[in-house]
């Protein structure tokens, strides 16, 4: 167990710093220097190259690339000069807004898709699996920003139950408790995370339901109810644990196309605002965060799953 996790942690470390070479040389490529945005359009070459040469943009791509990881290890993330104000400040008013719209949304989605895919699975080919079945595809096939439309048609201006625009409060704890604006994010990113986990809960049910120990179980003359809760629930969960974790990068952006739409101050719409900005150390910043969580959220899940499955640590 132990040498299995010093080889995932390894692995991880290793595509970490292959990951951020690529992203650091394709955005150098394609916006090598901040000198245009500081000094501004009246610039000339001479003031743009002893620029350049003063902050070290003049240096090979190799050495910018082990300067900026020096500085990134020592907490130092880059400096906006389209935003004149450090990328690390920019992350902190930011962050915990983006970690409670996705965070609350996905344990949402978890404790209504776990019972609603194991209800599809037993009562399958039902008339109640056929519908939530259409509702799941119909719903997981639409785009995000169309469904976040449609509920604020629905429930905002046919209906006014729920604000149309997301709460613009500056503390995390006055966004948490202002569900009047919040709903209809949190409800976005719920509904179609609901549609997808569903879809995998019910088939991982099905499986389950179809194995040799609940035939037993039930033959013994065990009731239903504790068949469900201790032999088909935690079985059936498992890919719940590589989804979950596969999650966690939204924990950083929430969704952008979600507080685009909701005009919701997380980090999505600093990333969506950034790129037509050409704000390159945000870019650089918030795609490098991406790839962190995106190894953690895999190893985090291959852990979980190694802990849950007592058949993955014998393996």
């Amino acid at each position: 167990m132990i040498a299995y996790l010093v080889r995932r942690i390894v692995t991880s470390i290793v595509v970490l710093i292959g990951v951020s070479v690529f992203i650091f040389a394709l955005l150098h490529a394609i916006y090598p220097s901040p000198a245009r945005d500081v000094l501004g359009l009246r610039a000339t070459p001479l003031d743009i190259s002893v620029w350049n040469k003063q902050n070290g943009y003049d240096d090979p791509v190799i050495v910018q690339y082990l300067h900026y990881m020096n500085h990134l290890l020592h907490g130092n993330l880059g400096y906006s000069y389209v935003e004149n104000q450090s990328v690390l400040a920019l992350f902190q008013e930011r962050v915990a807004r983006s970690v409670y719209l996705s965070g609350i949304s996905l344990v949402f989605a978890v404790v209504i898709a776990i019972p609603l895919g194991i209800f599809q699975a037993v009562k399958r080919n039902s008339i109640g699996d056929n519908l939530l079945t259409s509702a799941a595809f119909i719903t997981y096939s639409m785009p995000v920003f169309f469904l976040g439309l449609i509920l604020i048609q629905v429930f905002s201006l046919t209906f006014p139950i729920f604000g149309f625009e997301a709460s613009q409060s500056s503390g995390v704890f006055t966004v948490i408790g202002d569900w009047h604006d919040m709903t209809l994010p949190i409800a976005t990113l719920t509904l179609i995370s609901v549609a997808a986990y569903s879809r995998y809960m019910r088939s991982s049910s099905m499986d389950v339901l179809a194995q040799d120990y609940i035939k037993v179980a039930r033959a013994k003359g065990l009731p239903e109810r504790l068949v469900m809760l201790r032999h088909l629930v935690r079985n059936a969960s498992l890919p719940m644990v590589t989804l979950i974790g596969l999650s966690l990068p939204l924990l950083l952006a929430g969704n952008l196309l979600t507080e685009y739409l909701f005009n919701y101050q997380g980090l999505g719409l600093l990333f969506y605002n950034s790129l037509f900005k050409v704000d390159y150390p945000v870019l650089l910043a918030y795609t490098l965060a991406g790839t962190v969580l995106v190894v953690v959220g895999n190893l985090v899940a291959d852990i979980a799953l190694t802990v849950a499955d007592p058949r993955i640590r014998l393996a």
